[in-house]
């Protein structure tokens, strides 16, 4: 028996599906690439977009004519958000929330048995525990996830997450602990921890935050580095970024994601920070963390964001000098309040912001990578792709390659490498010591 995986979006879905297969293995289903040889199609589905939902759709009628015979099953935000269009779609023999994926494997057993159609979409409710999902880990992965917190209760008025995940919920401190050194035990040097909205990281369960979370992490016995993926600012306060400076496992890169650099897009959006406090907050990671990288998210063309709003997010993000950024244009969402505001930018206004924008933070990253040049910086080497490079991140989640020189393989192996050239796409260094 095989079973065929697809995740669309974020880190979270990504580690869940990894708990899906971890549990379908134990029940003899093997991986597949190929849905054609597949006994069940598992598809954990992303709403972020409404492009998201239409590559969902288009993608499990594919798998229908790709595999006629096989069990469908279409989990995650998707068919939380919209549950009657998922309950609509005939292809799925099976659908879930985004909290009951660990009932996966049962419920495609019962459907084996019964030909009998599930759907298992549950309203979310305050004081709602976290899904208990502890990973093993991926033996051909360097990296892997650790899923600390679900849920956001902040209500950004572009988005959706509310709708398809719930309200806050923590994973207890000793689970994040015994995951982490599992996945050190089976040989992984790096564990992202990752959430919905990480800074939120306990407030459910209460007397912990972040800080505590990697230091949980950090108990784990074993040669491994912890890095933090994305980070929502209104709740990164000056005395977590202190307590989360003593721990020395922690990689200095905060992906803190920024949305807009004007105040008056900022409140439109209902983010919880403005400007000055975003810039505080920076100003207080690059304190403690020397050189650290930081990277954001940004968007443009929100609703009524006019020539001077998106002057002053321009001018904003040029101060910053973020080491990285993923822009991207705002996409109307059904079922959120900024779908309803006045003033929806055309296309072609959208298209041309996304490129100045992308400009400065190429250069910025440019800037940020070469600045780099002569440093000698930390890095952990993944599986090779070619016969000329090694290549892996740095510490700061700097893209870096060294030449095989005849040297075997440097696979899950730290390095401490001399940057001596580097641009936008990453650095070129020398090896100085294999840790």
């Amino acid at each position: 028996m095989k079973a065929y995986y697809y995740t669309f979006g974020c880190k979270v879905n990504q580690y869940e599906t990894g708990n899906i297969r971890e549990l379908m293995l134990s029940l003899g289903y093997d991986d597949t690439s190929d849905p054609a040889e597949a006994a069940v199609c598992i598809v954990n589905s992303c709403t972020v977009t409404a492009e998201a939902d239409s590559k969902c759709r288009q993608l499990l009628r594919k798998l229908r004519r790709t595999a006629p015979d096989a069990v469908i099953v279409l989990a995650g935000c998707y068919a939380q958000a919209f549950a009657d269009e998922a309950k609509a779609l005939s292809e799925c023999d099976i659908i879930v929330g985004s909290r009951a994926k660990r009932d996966i494997p049962q419920l495609v057993s019962e459907f084996i048995s019964s030909r009998k159609r599930t759907v298992s979409i549950a309203p979310y409710s305050k004081g709602q525990q976290i899904e208990p999902m502890l990973n093993l880990g991926n033996d051909k992965k360097t990296r892997a996830y650790i899923k600390i917190q679900d849920g956001c209760d902040q209500y950004c008025t572009y988005c959706m997450i509310p709708l398809a995940r719930g309200h806050v919920c923590s994973k207890n401190p000793d689970d994040i602990a015994s995951e982490a050194q599992a996945l050190v035990d089976s040989g992984h040097k790096e564990l992202i921890l990752t959430g919905i909205n990480m800074c939120c990281y306990g407030k459910d369960i209460g007397g912990v935050d972040l800080a505590d979370a990697v230091r949980a992490a950090s108990t784990a016995q074993g040669d491994f580095r912890i890095r933090l993926s994305s980070l929502e600012p209104e709740l990164l306060t000056d005395d977590m970024i202190k307590r989360l400076s003593v721990d020395k496992r922690l990689c200095p890169h905060f992906h803190l994601a920024l949305q807009s650099g004007c105040d008056r897009t900022l409140k439109r959006m209902n983010r919880h920070y403005d400007t000055a406090r975003y810039a505080q907050i920076v100003s207080s990671l690059r304190a403690l963390f020397p050189n650290c990288a930081v990277t954001t998210d940004i968007m443009v063309g929100f609703p009524d964001e006019r020539d001077d709003d998106f002057a002053q997010s321009l001018s904003f993000v040029k101060e910053m000098q973020f080491s990285g950024a993923h822009v991207f244009a705002y996409s109307r969402r059904k079922g959120t309040a900024a779908d309803r505001f006045a003033g929806q930018l055309s296309q072609e206004v959208k298209n041309e912001r996304s490129r100045a924008m992308r400009e400065v933070c190429d250069l910025s990253a440019e800037v940020y990578a070469k600045s780099m040049i002569g440093s000698i910086v930390r890095v952990l080497f993944e599986k090779e792709r070619d016969d000329e490079w090694h290549k892996g991140y740095s510490a700061e989640y700097l893209n870096v390659r060294v030449r095989r020189e005849g040297r075997e393989s440097l696979w899950r192996t730290f390095a401490d490498v001399k940057i001596i050239s580097a641009d936008k796409n990453g650095c070129i260094g020398e090896i100085t010591e294999v840790l």
